[in-house]
């Protein structure tokens, strides 16, 4: 679980901010307390769509093929889809090599981030709420690491941060493991389609 949650892990979620490049660009996330605020909002609304479905991939209740649909269904955002499919293709090309003996051909061609973590989340012996709460440090962890870099702060005080949201990832775990969260965060979903068009943008999404 602890390897799952450490930002070394090579599935590429370095490059992604999860839209904290433009919520700074456009000046919504200025200072630490905005970022605390943002990461606070990305984690109770897609944060806790893509635990859920990780979830429920991991207890064996939604098969991969399904998952796949329902997390189309709830990325109204066809560049967070786009930057979903990019970083699940990272953690099944990981999975292949951690699990070479395991069927991983339901995440071929492509797979959603959440259900691949599902995946391996079950592989890894982890139940649907230990898995969502691995996809929801993950959302916090990444983005903050992001608003980091583009706004100088302190790696103490974003450190800081993210445990003070270690009840809410909790929260948020526990609630998606009961059941398929459907809510969404139409501003989330503008900053993902403002930054794919972006002139040269630092990171991925």
């Amino acid at each position: 679980m602890l390897a799952l949650a450490d930002s070394r892990l090579p599935v590429g979620g370095h490059v992604h901010s999860g839209g904290v490049e433009q919520a700074v660009t456009d000046g919504v996330i200025r200072t630490a307390a905005d970022l605390a605020d943002f990461l606070y909002r990305r984690l109770t609304t897609s944060g806790l769509v893509s635990a859920s479905i990780a979830a429920a991939v991991a207890d064996g209740t939604l098969e991969v093929g399904s998952a796949q649909l329902e997390t189309d269904a709830r990325t109204p955002s066809p560049a967070a889809r786009k930057a979903s499919l990019a970083q699940g293709r990272g953690m099944a090309r990981l999975a292949r090599r951690m699990w070479p003996d395991a069927d991983w051909s339901a995440h071929s061609p492509a797979t959603h981030l959440p259900v691949i973590s599902g995946s391996v989340g079950a592989a890894s012996g982890l139940s649907g709420f230990h898995t969502a709460l691995v996809v929801g440090y993950t959302t916090v962890s990444g983005s903050a690491t992001a608003g980091q870099r583009l706004l100088a702060l302190d790696p103490a005080d974003v450190a800081i941060m993210i445990t003070d949201l270690g009840p809410e990832c909790e929260q948020v775990a526990a609630q998606a493991a009961v059941g398929l969260a459907d809510l969404s965060d139409p501003v989330l979903d503008v900053f993902a389609e403002r930054h794919e068009r972006r002139p040269m943008p630092l990171f991925a999404s």
